[in-house]
């Protein structure tokens, strides 16, 4: 989402890099590319306006112009500004008070309420909580049997709402429900119009005041833009909301909502949607936010991925595999699995410090998903004993393949060598003292946390 604006802070920032030393018309001249990149990405001008003079007030203070490296130093508090913008620090759910806990989804229609519901419901139970489904929304033709199918796929317990009752009803019927069944948790997921009205406002008004909901969170469509500012200044003023789910943050939008819902409403963005499956509901951060809109990448949130795609035991048999000489194109195809678990290709670089610099590069290859689903379709397409011994597979069994997975002899090849020179790094490694501990899944190195950024 933040492509076209992280580009264009990238270019002023390289430019500032190449002074020596700067002066307060470089600073000036800087910050208004700056405003001018935020503008384009549709902040709001309000708060573009609060940012620049908030960045301009220290950036040309005495310490920083004076500074060995004054365009770092600008680059840093820049940082820093964006970090508050943003929100300063993630922000959890409220589970205090009585059981079961109550959250309230609410939103336009079309926004991704029930997505966002069952991906927050797929979190929690993570967690080790218990949440209760409820479809409150009687109007939006198959809403409540779309809840009931995501409650079945995450194994939950599902409110058996009609579209004949009232909202406000099933809400307290669920309640009663909820505590039945020994859930901890209410997930409502309210009804939605095109447009912010009186009957919808009144009706969200009455669910609030019957369940008294530790949580009222908006669900709001990054797509948007200004709109979604908007949206959420209104749903604040009628429901006094405790935070924003943020959905859609994965595609081409400007990102214009996201760096500015938090400065219009005061509420702090909570989660975000970053794709498709139920799983792709993320804590917000605004301090890793902020540094890959600055193309300084997301370390930490690369490595928690990985540790939640990455099955320990089969970790360490891997590492087993590796070091005694086994690992097959079996081993090979579940690793790129396990990959794919992380998220798109996308997504994992721009989580990796320097990778948009590459990506600027006139014939930088983007990444290619279809690869990846083409290598898996190959392997796939083999049989047991040829995954695990590649140096049967000759020139008719490579047709047989290339046939069995819809792909060309040369794919196939390109797989097969692919996995040969996986094989020969990985004997390299192996003749070094300690080479694999730290590459291997599940060896011996102690990993170092990343440090911050400035520090």
């Amino acid at each position: 989402m933040f492509d076209s604006l992280s580009d264009r802070l990238q270019e002023v920032f390289k430019k500032l890099r190449g002074h020596g030393t700067l002066s307060e018309e470089n600073i000036q001249e800087a910050l208004r590319e700056v405003r001018l990149a935020l503008l384009e990405a549709d902040v709001n001008f309000r708060v573009v306006k609060d940012f620049i003079a908030a960045v301009s007030e220290k950036a040309v203070g005495r310490e920083v112009l004076k500074s060995l490296a004054p365009g770092q130093q600008v680059i840093k508090i820049v940082h820093q500004e964006l970090v508050e913008l943003l929100g300063g620090s993630s922000v959890d759910l409220d589970f205090g008070g009585r059981k079961p806990v109550v959250i309230m989804m609410v939103g336009l229609q079309g926004s991704g309420k029930t997505t966002s519901s069952g991906k927050l419901a797929r979190r929690l139970q993570k967690e080790g909580k218990k949440p209760y489904l409820v479809p409150a929304d009687v109007y939006r033709p198959a809403a409540i049997e779309q809840l009931t199918v995501l409650a079945g796929e995450l194994g939950l317990p599902v409110h058996p709402s009609q579209t004949a009752q009232d909202p406000v009803e099933i809400c307290r019927q669920a309640v009663w429900r909820a505590g039945e069944k020994g859930c901890d948790t209410l997930i409502i997921d309210t009804a939605g119009r095109l447009h912010v009205d009186h009957d919808l406002m009144e009706e969200l008004g009455r669910i609030k005041s019957a369940l008294q909901p530790a949580e009222i969170l908006l669900v709001a469509d990054a797509m948007t833009g200004q709109d979604a500012v908007a949206v959420a200044e209104k749903f604040h003023q009628d429901l006094s909301l405790s935070g924003v789910v943020l959905t859609k943050l994965d595609g081409d939008a400007r990102g214009g909502a996201a760096l500015s819902i938090k400065k219009a409403t005061g509420r702090p963005i909570k989660f975000v949607g970053l794709g498709e499956g139920l799983d792709a509901l993320e804590v917000f951060h605004p301090d890793r936010m902020a540094s890959r809109i600055l193309g300084m990448g997301d370390v930490l949130t690369l490595i928690e991925k990985a540790e939640a795609a990455i099955d320990k035991e089969k970790a360490d048999d891997l590492a087993q595999k590796i070091r005694q000489d086994g690992f097959t194109l079996e081993d090979f195809l579940d690793q790129i699995k396990q990959v794919r678990k992380m998220g798109s290709l996308e997504q994992i670089m721009g989580m990796i410090p320097g990778m948009n610099r590459f990506k600027q590069l006139q014939n930088a290859p983007k990444p290619d998903e279809r690869e990846l689903a083409k290598v898996e379709a190959v392997i796939n397409s083999m049989t047991a004993k040829e995954r695990r011994n590649h140096a049967i597979i000759n020139a008719s069994r490579r047709q047989r393949i290339a046939r069995g997975s819809g792909t060309q002899v040369q794919d196939v090849n390109k797989v097969i060598k692919s996995y040969t020179e996986m094989l020969k790094m990985m004997k390299k490694f192996r003749g070094k003292p300690g080479g694999l501990g730290g590459l291997v899944p599940g060896g011996k190195k102690k990993r170092k946390r990343p440090k911050g950024l400035f520090r």
